[in-house]
């Protein structure tokens, strides 16, 4: 039985009563945010959620100095200047580096690892002075790239407060920062979301993205390249890339698509020799819609008859941390509580 969008659902029944999840808690934008691949898991009857935001699990944080402020003395009316405590530059990539060096966990697809190796790192790193707060954050970028994990990444406060509200919008690709021999930055196309823009253009996973309206992007960061890539909608932007390793080199005009598209598809399956129905649906991304697009197909397959579901994340692209939690929250207990930790 083919999957169905929710547009090609059946009409949605009266909805029964249903308590209402907790509110969650939203974490202040913090600094400096290392992402790690993710580990959210919530069962539903024999299924399992595993998901990671265009990166993942808890987000580590790097502190970095605080802009002074000015403010008037209450008694006398003059200006006084608060200074936060600031932390220098070689401090801050010191901290990144021990963020991973407490919380990474090597997988069978990053490089060869060890607590040595990356003491080392540290060590040849800073051997001499960090100038200026671009250059560290420069530095911990490589520095984290050197991993080969495409889910661990930096972003500065402002890329992470974007990232943490907003979906990204644009063509529908997610990219992953390579280093090459020379220690510069290729951007090569870890996840596209199906039949979406740069999909149907055909943009495939492992692509090379090589410009973006005519413009070299070598050397240039995940984040930044995905903001040349957004743009009023329907507009068009123009990319070049390199198929495969070895392969062609073409040039393609993308429709920017803005709107959020429904990523659940469900069916009802009879299970084999019992009188009993499962229901499979499957998310493709967390977006704004995932959570209430969600909650009607569980109705909808509930009130057909289903008595299991299971939840599909396979090709899933990560998406809104927020929008994950709100999706866990709907297969807990009542009581149950979930955490999310910032460390």
């Amino acid at each position: 039985t083919a999957m169905l969008p929710l547009s090609c659902a059946p009409p949605l029944p009266p909805p029964q009563s249903r308590p209402n999840p907790s509110p969650s808690h939203k974490p202040k934008p913090h600094p400096c945010v290392l992402l790690f691949p993710a580990a959210l898991r919530t069962a539903a009857a024999a299924a399992t959620i595993s998901f990671s935001l265009l990166a993942g699990n808890a987000a580590a944080v790097a502190a970095v100095e605080q802009p002074s402020e000015i403010c008037r003395g209450q008694d006398d009316g003059r200006e006084v200047e608060v200074k936060a405590e600031a932390v220098t530059n070689e401090q801050l990539v010191e901290e990144a580096w021990e963020v991973v060096n407490e919380g990474f966990l090597p997988d069978a697809g990053s490089r060869p690892w060890s607590p040595e190796l990356w003491m080392q790192r540290k060590q040849d790193i800073l051997q001499g002075s960090i100038k200026s707060r671009s250059r560290a954050h420069d530095i911990i970028t490589k520095m984290l790239a050197s991993l080969g994990d495409p889910y661990t990444r930096f972003l500065s406060s402002s890329d992470f407060s974007k990232m943490s509200k907003y979906d990204m919008t644009g063509i529908g690709l997610n990219l992953r920062e390579i280093p090459d021999d020379n220690g510069s930055l290729r951007l090569v196309v870890l996840g596209l979301i199906l039949d979406g823009p740069a999909h149907s253009a055909g943009v495939r996973q492992g692509d090379e993205l090589l410009s973006v309206n005519g413009i070299d992007i070598r050397g240039k960061s995940a984040f930044d390249v995905s903001s040349m890539l957004q743009g009023p909608k329907e507009t068009f932007v123009t990319i070049k890339v390199k198929h495969d390793s070895c392969g062609p080199v073409e040039s393609m005009k993308v429709q920017r698509q803005m709107a959020a598209r429904t990523p659940i598809f469900y069916r009802l399956e009879k299970r084999d020799n019992e009188n009993s129905s499962v229901g499979y649906i499957h998310i493709k991304e967390f977006n704004a819609v995932a959570k209430k697009d969600l909650v009607s197909a569980l109705k909808r397959l509930q009130n057909s008859g289903a008595s299991y579901f299971v939840l599909d994340l396979r090709d899933n692209l990560g998406g809104l941390v927020q929008a994950g939690i709100e999706i866990a929250k709907l297969f807990l207990n009542k009581g149950d509580t979930l955490k999310t930790l910032t460390t």
